[in-house]
């Protein structure tokens, strides 16, 4: 081989490599389960549409076990949980689907309510240095992306007992350092079933501050399965926690309230009205629902006190069929909402008005809508996501059938769609 050719040759493979390094240094990081802004929203402008279990699919790796929770992902990096049988996992892999490393954070796994899930339903999250992982039975550990564990912690421990039926599947906030978890399971008469919002260092897992979280729920809306949001614009910031009857404002400086809204009215009290589905807190608006085809409400982000009441504290108010599980999305102005049964529900952000219910697949749905490219990605519990056009016009762009049981939301970044069905973690999109 010539000098020239081997010039040629080594700058040919110099370009390769700087495209390749360029794609993934451009690729949006999806570092928690509802992604960079946590709203479930991608800006990602080239996304696969349609796809089946073998087609479109551009590498499938077994898991040990099932799981709900959502990939987190971060450059070349992608950290899932999974149960093994009696242990849950947290594992890493790399953008070509070959495993990196596997932990276990510990045992206990519990099956939840038969096929819905397991004690590692909630989402992992990563900065891209660290990797935390919260678990069903109250295990909380940080690890470095390479595997090596920096810290770990049973919040039973710490917190008390707790005292929640299928297990503890709030994914925490990370935010600027902090981990932000709300253990809403118990309603502090008794120590060990003390309900409570907390901030941890998210380096060492010290504890910044905790506030007691009262609301008078009783029976089974003591529990909480949904996960707390994060509220921030220009001139406000606050975390928002949701259960026991009540969706709650809080200082991230030290957790004192700022205000709450009652979704459970004492008056026709409903016993089982617990939260799954979690609010959404976007720039003006608060979308929170509550469960069981009840109400669900857009809030003012500028409110003080307890606005249960205040007809000016909110955008709008709907009385019945909020989502029980999937948490709301909003993009362009719109807001959509994944009923359990597979209707597709478009809102006017302002004004709340219905603009259509349609139906995506008969099916149920646990996992959470996400919006990539114009288009709105909803999964079916059975494993089939439907893709629909983005606007006020409603119109199926594929179904694309995975025919394997399906509960966590999907994952975008580089391009591709990371799917965690409860049997295999998937890429699908380009190479």
């Amino acid at each position: 081989m010539t000098k020239q050719i081997i010039r040629r040759s080594l700058t040919f493979a110099l370009v390769l490599g700087n495209l390749a390094f360029g794609a993934a240094a451009n690729a949006e990081n999806w570092p928690t389960w509802r992604g960079p802004g946590r709203d479930g929203i991608s800006s990602e402008t080239t996304v696969p549409t349609k796809w089946s279990k073998t087609e479109g699919v551009l590498w499938r790796v077994e898991m040990p076990g099932p799981s709900g929770a959502t990939p987190a992902v971060w450059g070349d990096r992608i950290f899932v949980t999974s149960a093994d049988k009696k242990d849950l996992l947290l594992l890493a892999f790399d953008t070509s689907g070959k495993q990196l490393w596997s932990e276990t954070v510990g045992t206990g796994n519990k099956p939840v309510r038969g096929d819905e899930g397991n004690f590692a339903s909630p989402s992992p999250s990563t900065d891209g240095k660290h990797v935390w992982t919260f678990m069903g039975n109250g295990l909380l550990a940080c690890y470095t992306v390479e595997g090596k564990k920096v810290w770990g912690l049973d919040v039973q421990d710490r917190y008390g007992k707790l005292k929640i039926a299928f297990g503890m599947s709030s994914t925490p906030i990370l935010d600027k350092g902090r981990l932000y978890l709300q253990l809403i399971h118990g309603e502090g008469r008794e120590a060990t079933h003390e309900a409570a919002v907390v901030a941890l260092d998210a380096a060492t897992g010290k504890e910044i501050w905790k506030v007691e979280r009262l609301t008078g729920a009783h029976s089974e809306n003591e529990h909480s399965y949904a996960s707390p949001a994060l509220y921030r614009d220009d001139d406000r910031e606050f975390l928002v926690t949701h259960g026991g009857d009540y969706v709650i404002a809080h200082s991230l400086k030290d957790g004192s309230e700022i205000w709450r809204c009652g979704l459970n009215p004492k008056g026709r009290y409903h016993p089982t009205l617990r939260f799954v589905a979690s609010p959404l807190a976007v720039p003006g608006m608060i979308v929170v629902p509550s469960a069981k085809k009840g109400p669900y409400v857009s809030i003012r982000p500028d409110v003080k006190g307890d606005i249960t009441g205040t007809k000016s504290a909110f955008h709008w108010k709907k009385a019945r069929n909020t989502p029980d599980v999937p948490s709301p999305l909003a993009h362009d102005g719109l807001v959509y909402l994944c009923l359990e049964n597979g209707n597709l529900v478009c809102h006017d952000g302002k004004t709340g008005e219905i603009i259509y219910t349609k139906r995506t697949t008969r099916d149920r749905h646990r996992a959470s809508p996400v919006y990539a490219a114009g288009h709105i990605y909803t999964c079916g519990r059975k494993g089939v996501v439907t893709v629909t056009k983005a606007g006020k016009k409603f119109e199926i762009v594929s179904q694309n059938d995975m025919k394997e049981p399906l509960a966590a939301s999907p994952a975008i970044s580089g391009g591709r769609i990371y799917l965690r069905t409860f049997d295999a973690l998937y890429a699908i999109g380009p190479k």
